[in-house]
């Protein structure tokens, strides 16, 4: 069964493709050239459903999307939707990292708890529509710390880490993340599509 990733990212696919080659098969995991439309939803579901709907009516494939972010429990949730554009307009993930390092500069360890986000969506051309959610709970270190993931990764210490999200392997990653638990929540949705 051919789907579409909702995604230029060639990261995202290798890791999908890894993701869910275990729990579906013979799933064939395409990535999408096109630009992608605006994400102007409120929630990660409502803009992983946009991504979703915008590449199934593009290629009249079904289409695979999603949209994931940090949330910080003494910030209410937030960056959360926001966590890619946190400083703003045309700033880096870097710059994204240093501004809620700066923003919980006086926060005790204890109240330092977070978590990775990470919705995922399927649309059907003409048909069915799922959000699912995957939750990657956690704390914010003080420090930076490892030099793999992107993102947020160097100041996010899993639950049951002593290590940052940056310091574990990609394996080790893929095994806990977010985005792995949102598309195993996925994965029942797309073995039904495929008559699984």
């Amino acid at each position: 069964m051919r789907v579409v990733l909702a995604s230029r990212n060639a990261h995202k696919l290798d890791e999908l493709r890894r993701i869910l080659g275990e729990s579906v098969p013979g799933l064939e995991l395409v990535g999408d050239d096109g630009d992608g439309p605006v994400e102007n939803g409120l929630t990660f579901e409502a803009n992983a459903l946009i991504k979703a709907r915008d590449a199934a009516e593009r290629t009249g494939l079904p289409a695979i999307a999603d949209d994931s972010g940090i949330c910080v429990d003494v910030l209410g949730g937030a960056p959360g939707i926001f966590s890619a554009r946190w400083a703003g307009p045309g700033r880096s993930d870097a710059d994204n990292l240093e501004l809620l390092r700066w923003q919980l500069t006086d926060v005790p360890d204890e109240a330092r708890g977070a978590q990775f986000v990470c919705a995922a969506a399927l649309v059907v051309p003409g048909g069915r529509e799922v959000a699912v959610r995957g939750v990657w709970p956690g704390r914010i270190a003080r420090e930076r710390a490892g030099e793999g993931g992107f993102g947020y990764d160097p100041i996010f210490v899993p639950e049951g880490e002593a290590r940052s999200s940056a310091e574990l392997a990609p394996a080790e990653k893929d095994a806990l993340s977010h985005r792995r638990r949102a598309f195993e929540a996925l994965a029942p949705e797309l073995r039904a599509l495929a008559g699984g």
